[in-house]
């Protein structure tokens, strides 16, 4: 298979860093970068594969609140993980990826935090619809929620992303903003209901095929592998009808902590499981 371009498989650490490192230290890195190669190859060369992978990003004010820094630069580091952690995305194959960044429920914090993150949105949209790694691998990029609630600004930065990259179909990078499953879900139903009183869609016609077409996600598979970051084991009304037979994964790891081997060790998870569909 074929490996992404834009990234970097050197494992060793520049000189000057193993010369800043005490002997414990550079021990300690040396078997994390071992066992981060071993999960790396099983992850390779296992048969089964995540074809859509889901991730819960969360964290980001409690790790800013435990490193003693502003709450603003915690979310600036978890944008700077999410770009890291596509790469790896990329680099595993995996085609279709989808992250949770705002839900509806957000939108009722501080006006002062918001606006920070609605300046981060803006900024990450604009850097991925220039960046060389996402042409080069064909990623489009797209964005599901209610935009019709988001500034104009913003909704104007998803517009010029969503546009340089709508030809490309070989990775779909989904990130969910202004996003609530239970309105997704609302919106369908209304949708089926105002088409079968038209006469347009017959009773026995309204299936799960029908209410899935006339979600946010119509056009994708669902998730294989739901990935929660901080240490909560919820949902939190994301992909509550998609997600109904993915595997789900809780790591206590903050989101600007999350690691390349927490990645594998959460798809090693996956493919141990054996997914039964209620069987």
């Amino acid at each position: 298979m074929a490996t992404p371009e834009g990234w970097n498989h050197t494992l060793n650490p520049p000189a000057q860093v193993w010369a800043d490192m005490g002997i414990s230290e550079r021990m300690g890195d040396v078997l994390g970068q071992a066992v981060e190669s071993k999960l790396l190859k099983e992850v390779k060369e296992h048969p089964e594969k995540v074809t859509h992978l889901a991730i819960i990003m969360d964290g980001n004010r409690r790790f800013a609140w435990k490193s003693k820094i502003a709450t603003g630069l915690g979310h600036r580091i978890g944008k700077q993980k999410l770009e890291t952690v596509l790469d790896w995305v990329l680099e595993l194959n995996i085609p279709w990826f989808t992250v949770y960044a705002l839900s509806t429920e957000n939108l009722t914090r501080p006006q002062e935090e918001l606006d920070i993150l609605f300046k981060l949105y803006i900024e990450g949209l604009r850097d991925i619809a220039e960046d060389e790694r996402i042409h080069a691998n064909e990623v489009k990029v797209q964005i599901i929620g209610r935009r019709e609630l988001l500034p104009e600004d913003v909704n104007e930065a998803i517009d010029y992303a969503e546009n340089k990259t709508a030809a490309y179909d070989k990775y779909v990078f989904t990130v969910c903003l202004a996003y609530g499953s239970r309105e997704e879900m609302l919106n369908a139903i209304q949708s089926i209901a105002a088409e079968h009183a038209a006469g347009d869609l017959p009773l026995d016609a309204i299936d799960e095929t029908a209410v899935s077409t006339r979600l946010y996600t119509g056009e994708m598979p669902d998730p294989d592998l739901v990935i929660r970051t901080s240490g909560e084991e919820r949902i939190s009304n994301f992909l509550l009808w998609q997600m109904a037979y993915s595997e789900l994964y809780f790591t206590d790891v903050y989101w600007p902590s999350f690691q390349k081997k927490d990645l594998l060790k959460a798809v090693r998870t996956f493919q141990d499981r054996k997914r039964r569909y209620g069987e």
